[in-house]
């Protein structure tokens, strides 16, 4: 590999390394080959999430730097090392650039859109933040077919949302954004000021419960993608579907309502048989 490239690559790592996760990102049970492409498709979706986010820029810096990503998808902007690394991440695997775009898009609508009237509505956002991350980790293992993709996207929708209920005081008192439907806060007597206010609340406490309950119905379809795929990236969507599954249960047992839950080390070994038992349709062929 060319020195260039090389040391591009070894910038994405450090970004992966510099960021927590609830899940892993270019973990080493994933074939040596494809973790510099994760690492590199992860630094991009971080960039442009850090530009949505993140500093005291005007709105109309922030897009104008989205849109100077996009330009970059398919041009070479000089001493930039993540899109030396994509670039060649890209022409090596053929990925298709409509999955970056998608995400860009989603980093495009954090900016002019912070509520969302229903589950449709939600849904449709996660398919611009989180499906593309699925699509482009199949295609590079070359299973990006329809059935793959749905059950991929099913999963990355779920770990959207817990990102969401995990981060309901956060995106609200810094952002200004709610990621819980409009119609289904009604439903449930949750007005803004409840979120606001924080604590335990029994109306917000019955509207978290129904999200994770949607939640698991999307993960429950996910289960099917891992015994479809090779033995070692099999094996690492079933971890990930088996953290999932821990998120939601210490979410549905959390005392407040905002508090943060977090995988710990006594959590590995309940994950990892929760994830062979996922796994294990493909290991008994």
């Amino acid at each position: 590999m060319d020195s260039s490239i090389a040391a591009a690559y070894r910038y994405c790592f450090s970004v992966v390394r510099g960021h927590y996760e609830n899940f892993p990102v270019a973990s080493h049970l994933l074939p040596r080959r494809i973790r510099p492409a994760i690492a590199a498709i992860y630094t991009f979706a971080r960039r442009g999430d850090d530009w949505a986010d993140e500093g005291d820029y005007s709105i109309e810096q922030r897009l104008q730097q989205l849109e100077e990503m996009e330009v970059a998808l398919t041009s070479s902007p000089a001493q930039d090392l993540l899109f030396t690394a994509l670039h060649d991440t890209i022409e090596r695997f053929q990925l298709p650039l409509t999955p970056f775009r998608d995400l860009l898009a989603a980093f495009r609508q954090d900016l002019t859109v912070r509520r969302y009237r229903n589950q449709r509505e939600l849904e449709s956002y996660c398919a611009l933040s989180a499906n593309p991350v699925g699509q482009l980790l199949l295609s590079l293992r070359g299973a990006a077919n329809s059935e793959n993709i749905r059950c991929s996207d099913a999963l990355c929708t779920a770990l959207q949302r817990i990102n969401f209920l995990q981060d309901i005081e956060q995106d609200y008192h810094e952002m200004g954004r709610i990621y819980l439907p409009q119609e289904e806060m009604a439903r449930y007597g949750v007005g803004e000021a409840a979120i606001a206010q924080g604590g335990v609340n029994e109306g917000l406490q019955r509207l978290l419960q129904a999200q994770i309950r949607q939640i698991e119905a999307r993960l429950a379809i996910a289960e099917a993608l891992p015994p479809r795929l090779e033995r070692r990236f099999g094996l690492e969507c079933a971890l990930i579907i088996a953290a999932a599954k821990r998120i939601c249960r210490k979410l549905q047992r959390r005392q407040r309502c905002f508090e943060r839950c977090r995988l710990s080390r006594r959590d590995y070994l309940p994950i990892t048989v929760e994830a062979v038992k996922i796994w294990q349709p493909f290991v008994s062929k």
